[in-house]
């Protein structure tokens, strides 16, 4: 015989209301009441307006840490290559579905039902492989950044390949 309470707090949206509930007391009683506060420090002192140590940046090159400008020469020259090899993946698989053949790709294969499908599906993989690059820009991985480029290329021109061998 099941326990009702054990299936009631075991529900996705209980333990999520829990989960939130436990971190927001934990940031509540991070406070620190004014009741326990002595009169004294409840005053506000005067800041200076002058800071009394001057803080400096150290000069050195972007690219030596590894940053650079997102749309640098070598993003720009990945992404050509991307939207050029997904259009001809575009002209190739459309090609092949027009002589009988059929598209491998099962999440290419919903869309292969139109050519206006097919054109928005192949464009969309363009987008998004620089909507993946660029946050990964912002988030500072510059390596994995231009991998997604370089993962999808690879991926479009083996398809480009593969469609115009089994022609």
């Amino acid at each position: 015989m099941k326990n009702p309470w054990v299936s009631l707090f075991l529900r996705p949206r209980t333990v999520l209301f829990l989960a939130v509930l436990g971190l927001s007391q934990a940031s509540v009683a991070q406070r620190v009441p004014f009741a326990l506060l002595e009169p004294g420090e409840m005053r506000a002192e005067p800041v200076p307006l002058t800071p009394l140590v001057k803080f400096t940046q150290p000069t050195i090159a972007t690219e030596a840490l590894g940053r650079h400008r997102f749309w640098d020469r070598e993003n720009s020259v990945l992404f050509a290559a991307n939207s050029a090899f997904s259009a001809a993946d575009f002209v190739v698989t459309r090609q092949n579905l027009r002589n009988g053949g059929q598209e491998l790709n099962p999440l290419t294969r919903q869309m292969s039902g139109s050519t206006a499908g097919l054109a928005v599906n192949f464009a969309g993989e363009a987008v998004g492989v620089v909507g993946v690059s660029y946050l990964l820009h912002k988030t500072g991985h510059h390596k994995l950044e231009r991998a997604v480029s370089m993962l999808n290329l690879g991926s479009s021109a083996a398809a480009v390949s593969f469609g115009l061998a089994h022609r």
